[in-house]
């Protein structure tokens, strides 16, 4: 079984747990833990230094996030994403966040939209500073607070999960290569749609953001996805965000 890279845990200065947590997100954000693969909590104790209790309540935590599930009398295995489950997360979530953001755009005010100003240039400067934790927060701060300005509780709970069961996929390869820092940036053109009253091209935006993930994705991630330039639109996102698009 591979081991993880050592890593310091500042025991006091956050819950043991919160740590573990975040070291095993990077891990899997590296690839040191593989899909697939299935990993014991006394084993990973072990490269961290600690006993086997947070290591095992944060593997639960991962758990709920869609990331590992437990294999009994064995450990966690890594959860592996498909090309199937990819398309159809992108699906769901271009069908709720695309005439979301229109409809938020007509509703929100010049003031709730500006709150999330400094969060959409975190995502930018966390992803030229190549801080991947950094930006899958930032990330997950924007989208979701956009939607909670729809006032409906139970959709930001909805794309919430879809994001938790993906958000990692191809992440580290994309940073290499330097495409995150696009698709970062995409976040800014977003607001300053929505500020300008632009539903239509808030709409195209969002579209073309959620595409744009997936195909990245799967540039990242499958050796037989398309070089099509062609552009996602809203009626077909699972078929066509197969396509690289811009």
């Amino acid at each position: 079984m591979a081991h993880l890279k050592h890593r310091d845990l500042n025991v006091g200065r956050e819950r043991l747990r919160d740590q573990v947590s975040n070291a095993l997100r990077a891990a899997l954000i590296s690839g040191e833990l593989r899909p697939g693969v299935v990993y014991s909590a006394p084993t990973l104790a072990d490269d961290f230094g600690i006993s086997a209790t947070p290591v095992r309540e944060a593997m639960l935590d991962l758990a709920r996030e869609g990331l590992v599930e437990p294999v009994r009398n064995k450990g966690f295995r890594v959860t592996e994403v498909s090309e199937r489950d990819l398309d159809q997360y992108t699906e769901i979530r271009a069908l709720i966040e695309i005439p979301m953001v229109g409809r938020i755009t007509r509703s929100a005010t010049h003031e709730e939209l500006e709150t999330l100003r400094p969060v959409a240039e975190e995502i930018v400067r966390a992803a030229r500073d190549h801080d991947l934790i950094g930006y899958l927060e930032a990330d997950r701060q924007f989208h979701l607070s956009l939607l909670a300005l729809s006032g409906n509780d139970r959709l930001v709970e909805t794309v919430s999960d879809l994001r938790k069961r993906s958000r990692l996929y191809g992440l580290n390869g994309l940073d290499e290569r330097g495409e995150l820092i696009p698709s970062a940036e995409e976040h800014l053109e977003l607001l300053d749609l929505m500020l300008a009253g632009d539903q239509k091209g808030a709409e195209k935006c969002m579209a073309k953001h959620l595409g744009h993930v997936r195909a990245l994705w799967a540039s990242s991630g499958s050796s037989s996805s398309s070089g099509s330039s062609s552009s996602p639109e809203a009626k077909e996102p699972a078929r066509r965000t197969r396509k690289r698009s811009a």
